[in-house]
């Protein structure tokens, strides 16, 4: 299993295919920031998001879009606040917010956002 930390260095990317993402690091997903849409209720249902943390990976679903790339556009991002598998979660130096950017061929790109850029608290 890859770090959250590992990913960020290696610059190793995730996918996407229609409402689907898949994070190539298993963490909890505390906040999730995709149009102006703020996602803080996970719970299984029809509406809003649901993630499941695998082993090596995470996927996420997100139900209000049927497909990601009618709504996000290259010069937008998906915004997360995540807490990788393992690490305390009440520690709050322990959140990171990434953004997710959507690229040719179902890759995602993954960076992590600084104290500095603009998150929807």
């Amino acid at each position: 299993m890859k770090s959250l930390k590992e990913v960020l260095n290696n610059k190793d990317f995730g996918l996407f295919y229609g409402n689907r993402i898949l994070l190539p690091f298993a963490a909890e997903i505390l906040k999730a920031v995709i149009e102006r849409d703020i996602i803080m209720d996970f719970s299984t249902s029809d509406k809003g998001a649901n993630y499941t943390i695998f082993n090596d990976y995470t996927e996420i679903y997100f139900y209000d879009y049927k497909n990601l790339l009618d709504v996000v556009s290259k010069y937008e991002m998906i915004k997360l606040v995540v807490v990788e598998k393992g690490k305390n979660i009440f520690d709050l130096s322990n959140h990171k917010k990434i953004s997710l950017h959507l690229v040719e061929n179902h890759k995602l790109t993954i960076e992590e956002l600084n104290d500095d850029s603009l998150f929807i608290e």
